[in-house]
């Protein structure tokens, strides 16, 4: 099975909380999904004043390509702060976050499961 043919519609799914209420004022919107590879394209919205602290450093076994489409968002780890425009696209076991916005922003993500556990393949500019 693959992500569905669509062209231009409203959104099936409406937005949700991330993870139940385990990270206060995270949302997200599901586009399109493949529930067999887990291939996914969604929004994600964090509130003004949205926080990952609690949750510590993320490392997941998936590709995942963000884009920052509105506001901004610090990397608590990395003292620095992403603003609309800029792009991040993370192999399997790439540590980031935690993450801090203190105005708010808007992403654009797409999820991709490795190939093979373990694997990464990638390349570092």
């Amino acid at each position: 099975m693959r992500k569905p043919e669509l062209e231009f519609h409203e959104p099936i799914v409406g937005w949700q909380k991330t993870n139940g209420d385990a990270e206060h004022g995270i949302w997200e919107q599901i586009l399109a999904a493949d529930p067999l590879s887990g291939d996914s394209t969604l929004l994600q919205r964090y509130e003004p004043g949205a926080d990952t602290i609690a949750s510590g450093v993320i490392v997941h076994d998936y590709w995942e390509e963000v884009m920052i489409l509105s506001g901004e968002l610090t990397d608590v780890t990395l003292g620095k702060t992403f603003t609309a425009g800029m792009y991040a696209c993370r192999p399997p076991g790439m540590r980031h976050g935690p993450y801090l916005s203190g105005a708010g922003c808007s992403m654009l993500v797409v999820v991709r499961p490795s190939p093979e556990p373990g694997a990464n393949g990638h390349l570092r500019p």
